[in-house]
């Protein structure tokens, strides 16, 4: 079955200047200079590899708007704000947290970034659009009300939601974030809110080392609604899709969101410079068809998609390609290159000491009302 799948691109995500570091950590005696590991490449390779394809022209074009100050103070301090915005003026740029350096003219594309994820919202409740992805720069699911971290300066994905439960109406809203890093950015801005369930399927401990446990489950009236599945190092495809099945979908269908938003990060692929997972290209299309389908049945198949992470030029446009073909239910002629070597990797099957972690998570959804 074909879908309208949109598709959110500007080429000034791909100006933002995080600098010249040394993968993660800034340049300078005993670090020689080097390139970020949040730079553009990955992102416009995943672009250029829709074009090549020939399905970027047949998805429906989003065109972003940036976020106004109203729509980010529904998430953000008006402290925060004001300091990326003078920073941002400054032509030396400035810093908005832990590992999150930006450049001149940085909050500018920052607003663009959280404002396409809004747009993509808007198309899919206006039906110009059955599904979309934002394929938007800088990330955002790190981003906390008060402070950058992680590459993120602005919650791309949660000030979308706002904007769908305080602007379009929505009642409740649910976030799976697949990317390897805890979504810690999206937890604590919806940690007492019992509109959104916060889901965060992540490498354990990987960044930030002090958060994404699983007694870990919000506050207040949000307690029971986040849920947190802190996979081991070393996890594969096997444990994914039992994740997914298991917890993932239970929970979707207990909680019944009007719309899903999936913070897409590539970076749980194997190979990864930031993670130590092994997903591939026909892992991640098993994935979005498990929420295809459960958005079909709960809320008309309303998914939005926002990129986050994914640090390997190489793998990463084709992990993307897999997503949009099953968002779209269009094949394309490309085949993965790369699916031979990855899904021959030891240890892609579910195991024993990964099951462990799953039984656990499953009984999260006792608490879900």
């Amino acid at each position: 079955m074909t879908r309208k799948t949109g598709f959110v691109w500007h080429e000034i995500y791909m100006w933002h200047d995080t600098g010249t570091h040394a993968g993660v950590l800034p340049a300078g005696n005993p670090i020689q200079p080097g390139i970020h590991a949040e730079n553009p490449e990955t992102k416009r390779r995943f672009k250029n590899l829709l074009e090549v394809s020939g399905l970027y022209e047949k998805l429906v074009h989003i065109a972003p708007r940036p976020a106004t100050d109203e729509e980010i103070l529904r998430v953000h301090t008006a402290d925060y704000i004001n300091r990326l915005k003078q920073e941002s003026a400054s032509p030396r740029g400035g810093d908005a947290g832990l590992l999150t350096p930006f450049g001149p003219g940085s909050f500018e594309i920052a607003a663009l970034s959280a404002g396409g994820v809004i747009a993509a919202v808007d198309a899919v409740l206006d039906g110009r659009a059955d599904n979309a992805y934002a394929l938007v720069r800088p990330p955002g699911h790190h981003a906390e009300p008060d402070m950058g971290k992680g590459f993120c300066l602005l919650a791309n994905a949660a000030i979308a939601g706002r904007h769908a439960l305080a602007a379009r109406g929505l009642g409740r809203i649910a976030y799976v974030d697949w990317d390897v890093h805890h979504g810690n950015g999206t937890e604590r801005v919806f940690w007492e809110d019992p509109r959104a369930l916060t889901i965060s399927i992540h490498q354990d401990r990987n960044f930030p080392p002090d958060s994404g446990d699983m007694s870990d489950i919000g506050g207040g009236a949000g307690e029971g609604y986040n849920i947190n599945i802190p996979l081991p190092a070393g996890t594969g495809v096997g444990a994914y899709e039992a994740t997914f099945d298991r917890v993932v979908l239970p929970a979707l269908r207990a909680f019944r969101p009007d719309m899903i938003f999936v913070p897409s990060g590539f970076d749980a692929g194997a190979h990864d410079p930031l993670g130590r997972m092994m997903m591939h290209g026909e892992g991640y299309r098993s994935l979005t068809n498990k929420l295809l389908g459960v958005a079909d049945e709960l809320c008309g198949g309303r998914i939005v998609m926002s990129h986050e992470g994914g640090y390997n030029a190489p793998t990463v446009p084709f992990y993307g390609l897999a997503v949009m073909e099953a968002l779209s239910g269009i094949k394309t002629e490309v085949e993965d290159p790369f699916m031979a070597l990855l899904e021959g990797l030891g240890g892609q099957e579910l195991q024993p000491h990964q099951d462990e972690v799953i039984r656990a998570a499953e009984t999260l959804l006792e608490r879900l009302k």
